[in-house]
């Protein structure tokens, strides 16, 4: 089977995970999605709230930041002041990124050699995620040396990851000023030497339509904001020990809190 060679050889990776594997393993079993599954709209918050001169708006809206954290640890934003000419702009440059060569990709050192797919340490089918991604420091992010010949991308990320750093840090700052944090330092978790922006992409897999994604997981940072492709959807979460497909909203980015954050308020 012949990949484009702009993907990721997964095919390889799993055919050999397969023939290592010494249990008989069903297709099925390693699908991350479930056909027929649940569509569940996340909570939504109007950021506008925040700003609001009155108080009980400003009131109402960090009550329900943290009501969403605290039960759910999802929500959605809405009027969040990101707009969305940047949102499509860096959807752009992110195709265009991963339509480059497989081959140019892991060898050109492009965005602080970030570059990552499937899963490196997987020693079995069902550990395999389908997918491929940039993982970039936000200290790396004005760093010309990242680019090569993709200059508008680096005006564009440069632009994005301010505009996402200043929104964390506001919902960071909702949620420590109104979640009984009894310690400071949390600025820490919100700073270019501890962030991250993530480029995601999934190709099809040959195998089965179904067989694509990450493997279930907790993020394990402070807070992550994603952008959902409202055509495509695909985030799931798990909700009353159950997996539910989140419904994309093309006006809202996603809010998922991560396991730091938990720990930090335990």
């Amino acid at each position: 089977m012949i990949e484009c060679n702009q993907n990721p050889p997964l095919v390889q990776d799993l055919a050999q995970l397969l023939n290592q594997s010494r249990d008989p393993v069903d297709i099925k079993r390693l699908m991350n999605h479930e056909p027929g599954l649940e569509e569940w709209e996340l909570p939504l918050v109007d950021l506008c709230g925040l700003s609001s001169e009155n108080e009980e708006e400003r009131v109402s809206c960090a009550s329900e930041i943290c009501k969403a954290s605290s039960e759910l640890g999802f929500f959605q934003i809405v009027n969040h002041g990101i707009s969305l000419d940047l949102l499509r702009n860096m959807r752009k440059e992110q195709v265009k990124l991963f339509k480059v060569p497989f081959e140019q990709k892991t060898s050109s050192g492009l965005l602080d050699n970030s570059y990552r797919w499937g899963n490196r340490t997987a020693t079995c089918p069902k550990q395999l995620s389908w997918c491929e991604a940039f993982h970039v420091p936000l200290s790396k992010i004005s760093d010309h040396t990242c680019y090569g010949e993709f200059n508008s991308l680096r005006e564009v990320m440069q632009e994005y990851a301010n505009a996402m750093q200043e929104l964390a840090k506001s919902i960071a700052g909702v949620l420590v000023a109104n979640m009984g944090a009894q310690r400071g330092g949390w600025e820490d978790n919100c700073n270019a030497s501890t962030c991250f922006m993530r480029l995601n992409r999934y190709p099809p897999c040959p195998i089965s339509p179904e067989l694509f994604g990450l493997v279930p997981h907790t993020d394990s940072d402070f807070l992550t904001i994603l952008h959902q492709d409202e055509h495509v959807g695909g985030l799931q979460l798990m909700k009353d020990s159950k997996w539910v497909a989140v419904k994309p909203n093309p006006d809202a980015l996603v809010v998922n809190i991560g396991d730091l954050f938990q720990v930090y308020f335990l």
